[in-house]
């Protein structure tokens, strides 16, 4: 069973941080949201289960039909008619502990927060896990052998495994940046030309400033 407070108090489980949006206090609920399912699934040994749940609600189900999710998250229909939409939609077809969980967040008005709440259920697996995300730009895409390579020197830097997240940004010129939490790697051709730019600047500006300071002496 998972329990929550009501819809302006604090969810019993903590505070959260969520992805996708600026709001704190979204990402707070939307954390504490996560938790709760987790634990809850995880003392049932669904926790996989219940996660594939989720990510086919949202995956699947809403962009099958956009319609769905926008009257869910919307507070003009009302509880008792969400209610009523999440069981004829899902009855049967969805876990009773998931189902569940969706009663609880519709009855405290978060139903809009199913997406954060996937993406924080997503970090807290990975964390179960031992494993990280790990954002790749790079200027062309990377052939598998050096995929193999990134990730083997990720898997020593970070001590879990590394799930690459490639994107190509043909703004990069070459080189790649890497991004995992706080660790930052930026070996992209443009951030190497913004270097010497920069010292570039730094030593005409030294130089000029000399310069003065000859001028101003004699």
């Amino acid at each position: 069973m998972i329990e929550t407070r009501g819809p302006d108090e604090k969810p019993v489980l903590g505070e959260p941080p969520m992805q996708g949006t600026t709001d704190v206090g979204a990402q707070r609920v939307a954390l504490v949201y996560a938790e709760a399912l987790f634990k809850a699934a995880t003392a049932q040994g669904q926790a996989d289960e219940t996660l594939d749940e989720l990510r086919s609600l949202i995956q699947d189900v809403f962009a099958a039909q956009p319609e769905l999710e926008k009257l869910l998250g919307s507070p003009a229909l009302g509880r008792d008619r969400r209610a009523a939409l999440i069981n004829k939609a899902l009855q049967g077809r969805a876990s009773e502990q998931f189902l569940n969980f969706l009663l609880v967040l519709n009855k405290h008005d978060r139903l809009d927060l199913l997406r954060a709440i996937l993406a924080e259920a997503e970090v807290l697996n990975d964390k179960r896990r031992k494993r990280a995300r790990v954002a790749v730009r790079t200027a062309a895409p990377l052939p598998d052998d050096q995929q193999d390579r990134l990730r083997e020197e990720l898997r020593g830097v970070l001590q879990v495994e590394p799930l690459l997240e490639i994107k190509v940004d043909p703004e990069l010129i070459g080189g790649l940046v890497v991004q995992a939490g706080d660790y930052v790697y930026d070996g992209s051709v443009r951030n190497q030309l913004l270097n010497l730019r920069n010292q570039l600047i730094e030593r005409s500006s030294h130089e000029i400033q000399s310069g003065r300071d000859r001028f101003s002496l004699s």
